[in-house]
C-alpha cells in the first residue's frame, strides 16, 4: 500500500514572499467517505466470493490439478486481504488505537497477500502455458503435478513473507496514524516502492504476456468453439489484471519519483497525487473480489460444483440446478470436458 504523510508543508514561493501552508483538508474529507465505502464493498464481495471458492474445493475435495491448487491458494490470499480491509477503513477514518503490533500485522497481511496473489497469478499462467502449448510433456508428468503445485505454492508464500519483511521493520504509529516508512529515509522508500513495482507488477505482467500470447498463438492453429471461448477468457484475464494494476502502479511510480526528487513543492500536484492514490488503490483492491469470478467461476466443472453446493445447502432448488446445468451443457460444444480449467487460463 502506498503511504503518504497528511501533514502540510510550506510553499516558499507564496504571495508576498511569506510561506503558505499547502491545504490537504479536501483530500482528508474525501478519504473519510470514499475509502470506508469502497473498503466495505470490496470486503463483502471478497469474503463472499473467496469463501465460496474455498468451500467448493473442500466440499468436493477437488485438488486434482495444478491450477486447482493455485486457485485454492489464491482464494486464501484474497480472503486474507479482505479480512484486513476493516482495519484499513478504521485507519482512514479515525486515530489508530490498536497499538503497534496490530499496525504492523495489518501492513504485513496486506503485503503477504499482495505478493502471494501476484506470484500465484504468474504460476497459473505458467501452468496453462505448459498444459496447452506443451500438452504431451504436461501429460507425461501429470502424476507429479499436484506435488509440484503444492511445493511451488509453499515457495510462493515463503517468498511473499520475505518480500514483506520491510513492513515489520519500518511500520510505525506516527501522529495517531498507522503508516509504513513515515520515519524512513527517502532513499529507503524509493528502494522499497521500486521493488514493489518490479515484483508486484512488472514480473507478473511479463510472465502473463509471454504465457498467454503463446497460448493464443497455439489456440489459433485450431478451429473450434472451444478455441474461440478460451481466447476470449484469456483476454478477460489480461484486461482485468491491467484494469486493476496499471493505474495504481503508474501512480506508485509517480510517487516514487516524487520521493526520489525530494518531494513536490506544487500544492495542486501534491493534492492531485493523493487523490489519484486513493482512487487507484481502491481499484487495485478490487482484485480480491474479481479473482474468484475470473479464475474459478468461469470454469465449467467448478461452476457446476458451485451450483451443486448451493443446492445441497438449500440455496438453489433441484429444478433450477437442473435447468442451469442442462442449459449450460447445451450451449457448449460436444468437446467440452468436465475439467476445472478447460477454458480457464
Amino acid at each position: 500500500m502506498l503511504e503518504y504523510s497528511t501533514t502540510e508543508y510550506y510553499d516558499n514561493d507564496s504571495y508576498y514572499g511569506y510561506p503558505e501552508l499547502c491545504n490537504k483538508s479536501s483530500n482528508l474529507k474525501f478519504r473519510l467517505w470514499f475509502m470506508p465505502t469502497f473498503f466495505s464493498i470490496i470486503c463483502f464481495l471478497g469474503l463472499s466470493g473467496n469463501l465460496l471458492v474455498i468451500l467448493t474445493f473442500f466440499y468436493f475435495k477437488r485438488l486434482k490439478t495444478m491450477t486447482d491448487v493455485y486457485l485454492l491458494n489464491l482464494a486464501f490470499a484474497d480472503l486474507l486481504f479482505a479480512l484486513s480491509l476493516p482495519f484499513w477503513g478504521a485507519n482512514a477514518m479515525a486515530d489508530w488505537k490498536l497499538g503497534l503490533f496490530m499496525c504492523k500485522a495489518m501492513h504485513v497481511i496486506y503485503k503477504v497477500s499482495f505478493y502471494s496473489s501476484m506470484l500465484l497469478l504468474s504460476c497459473i499462467s505458467v501452468d496453462r502455458y505448459f498444459a496447452i502449448t506443451k500438452a504431451l510433456s504436461a501429460y507425461r508428468y501429470r502424476s507429479k503435478a499436484t506435488f509440484m503445485s503444492k511445493l511451488s505454492s509453499a515457495i510462493v508464500w515463503f517468498l511473499a513473507c520475505i518480500f514483506s519483511a520491510p513492513e515489520i521493520a519500518y511500520t510505525t504509529v506516527s501522529n495517531d496514524t498507522c503508516s509504513s516508512y513515515s520515519n524512513s529515509s527517502y532513499q529507503l522508500r524509493v528502494n522499497i516502492q521500486t521493488g514493489q513495482i518490479m515484483l508486484g507488477f512488472v514480473l507478473p505482467f511479463l510472465v502473463m504476456i509471454f504465457c498467454y500470447s503463446t497460448i493464443v498463438q497455439t489456440l489459433c492453429q485450431g478451429r473450434s468453439f472451444e478455441r474461440n471461448r478460451a481466447i476470449k477468457v484469456i483476454f478477460v484475464v489480461v484486461a482485468v489484471f491491467l484494469f486493476c494494476q496499471v493505474p495504481y502502479n503508474l501512480v506508485l511510480f509517480l510517487s516514487t519519483l516524487d520521493v526520489a526528487w525530494g518531494g513536490s513543492k506544487d500544492c495542486a500536484y501534491d493534492n492531485g497525487l493523493l487523490f489519484a492514490t486513493d482512487v487507484t488503490q481502491c481499484v487495485a483492491f478490487l482484485r480480491c473480489c474479481l479473482n474468484p469470478f475470473v479464475y474459478a467461476f468461469i470454469g465449467v466443472k467448478f461452476r457446476k460444483d458451485l451450483l451443486r453446493l448451493l443446492m445441497d445447502c438449500g440455496c438453489v432448488s433441484p429444478k433450477l440446478f437442473s435447468q442451469l446445468s442442462n442449459g449450460r451443457r447445451k450451449s457448449l460444444a460436444p468437446t467440452d470436458t468436465e475439467t476445472t480449467t478447460t477454458f480457464s487460463p
